[in-house]
């Protein structure tokens, strides 16, 4: 397959950038991870009532659906699209970084990611933002507590990526 050639990262950084004015001027900040508390919490509603209505943190954060809900369900429609107008998409369920390091097994790729990724809305909901509302939003409006949330995240990136990614690869 001919893959076509990937924006530079500057231009993809310019348009990213535009498109965040856009939304932050228009609408409001973006971020996410306020979503998918309020979606448990709405479902949770659903199969437990009365413990969702005594939690105060599902009481803090209503079930809606608006414009940071439509950005949730965008994020992987958006992704699906930009793989395969520049012809990205791949079906493969280990790709071969993860099999040079960690072997053929998709279930424990799969496992780690997920487990990556509840730990990382896990943080994110400690920190009171996720790294779209901190780093993008945030770092825009020159917001300090951003500002220093993306130097602890991509500083705490390099140092986990280095080890496993330039760890001995399995026999």
């Amino acid at each position: 397959m001919v893959q076509r050639p990937v924006l530079h990262w500057l231009t993809s950084g310019l348009l990213l950038g535009g498109v965040l004015l856009v939304a932050v001027f228009a609408v409001q900040p973006l971020g996410v991870s306020t979503q998918y508390v309020r979606a448990v919490g709405g479902l949770w509603g659903l199969v437990a009532p009365a413990s969702a209505e005594s939690n105060p943190y599902f009481q803090a954060e209503k079930l809606t659906f608006g414009y940071p809900e439509m950005v949730v369900i965008g994020i992987p429609i958006g992704a699906m699209l930009a793989a395969t107008i520049f012809r990205r998409r791949t079906n493969e369920a280990v790709p071969e970084p993860w099999l040079t390091r960690f072997g053929p097994s998709w279930a424990r790729r799969f496992s780690a990611a997920f487990a990556g990724g509840f730990l990382l809305l896990f943080g994110a909901r400690l920190a009171g933002g996720c790294t779209s509302g901190h780093i993008l939003s945030g770092v825009s409006q020159l917001a300090v507590s951003s500002i220093l949330f993306a130097i602890a995240t991509f500083g705490t990136a390099v140092l986990v990526a280095q080890p496993l990614f330039l760890a001995p690869k399995k026999a």
